[in-house]
């Protein structure tokens, strides 16, 4: 059979496609954002530099089971790349939970500065390692915004709302000075969970809510600029020790070598999220100002308070914030 093939091969001009060697599995929740571009050029530049040895392939949507069945699997070995904002990966270590301390980053180019920073970016991309996870890239989804059924459009608005979050004790504390409560869920239960009134909104992304058609919910979102989303893409340890030294090396670096161009590209693709929520008919509106001003006198003590107790967490979240500094 394998005569006839190359036979029939070599009568047409065709070359056999040589089967890849390794299969990369690269899970995600969202899709058409920061996160699935990501994925795109990872793809691209992993099977070239390792010249198809290595074959990756992208799962959209959450097609690989809901987020924390997707992290299990990292560590496992079952899955074997996975892109999420950070926070998800704060019950494995607290120090990943940092990222969403309110106020931590002045705005998405700053946030950029301080994780590409040489020092912090090495720290970080060295987090998980005792877990079976290895980090290979740290880059800025956006700004989190608020959705509410009922617009939010001051201060008040958010007094007893159920609002989704991505559970960090960060985000908890952050709806308690708000009066709200905290819910974590998964991103695929959002949505309905808002139209059955399981929760009365959630904080994410523009990308988020543009994708998932929120504005056929309801059409406001509002800017708080209290938090940055920052993903996290992560590669399962176990995989990579089945990996020849060359092909390990090929994963770790050209991780690495995305972040300059996946974080100045979330920029740009937020700023086009926000358009098509605007031509859709959705509005982005802020809190007047002395509510802004309410916001960072209420925000201001919560990264000591989520990390107090945990000493590595704490260091880890004063050497963001004194990174932050030289920026």
């Amino acid at each position: 059979m394998k005569t006839l093939i190359a036979a029939v091969a070599f009568v047409l001009g065709v070359t056999p496609a040589a089967a890849a060697d390794f299969t990369m599995k690269i899970g995600f929740a969202t899709m058409n954002d920061i996160q699935h571009q990501w994925a795109n050029w990872y793809k691209e530049a992993l099977e070239a530099s390792s010249k198809g040895r290595i074959e990756v392939r992208l799962f959209p949507r959450g097609q690989l089971g809901p987020i924390s069945s997707q992290i299990e699997g990292l560590q496992l070995g079952t899955i074997e790349a996975f892109t999420t904002p950070a926070d998800f990966f704060a019950g494995m270590d607290p120090r990943f939970g940092t990222f969403s301390i309110p106020l931590l980053f002045k705005d998405a180019a700053h946030a950029e500065k301080v994780l590409l920073d040489p020092a912090m970016n090495k720290e970080i991309l060295a987090l998980g390692a005792d877990k079976s996870i290895q980090i290979v890239s740290v880059y800025t989804f956006a700004p989190a915004h608020y959705f509410g059924k009922q617009p939010i459009r001051r201060l008040d608005d958010f007094k007893g709302k159920k609002l989704r979050v991505n559970a960090t004790a960060a985000e908890r504390a952050k709806m308690r000075q708000f009066g709200a409560s905290a819910v974590p869920m998964d991103l695929a239960e959002v949505v309905p969970g808002i139209q059955q009134g399981v929760i009365d909104g959630t904080m994410s992304a523009t990308a988020v809510y543009v994708n998932l058609k929120f504005i056929d919910i309801a059409k406001v979102l509002t800017e708080v600029n209290d938090t940055m989303i920052v993903s996290v893409a992560a590669v399962s340890r176990p995989w990579l020790a089945k990996l020849p030294a060359d092909l390990r090396q090929a994963v770790i670096e050209e991780g690495a070598k995305l972040q300059p161009r996946i974080n100045e590209h979330s920029h740009v693709l937020d700023q086009s999220m926000v358009k098509r929520w605007r031509e859709a008919g959705g509005e982005l509106v802020k809190l007047p100002e002395a509510d802004q001003a309410r916001v960072k006198q209420l925000l201001a003590g919560i990264g000591e308070e989520v990390t107090k107790d945990n000493p590595n967490a704490n260091a880890f979240y004063k050497r963001l914030v004194s990174t932050g500094q030289k920026y």
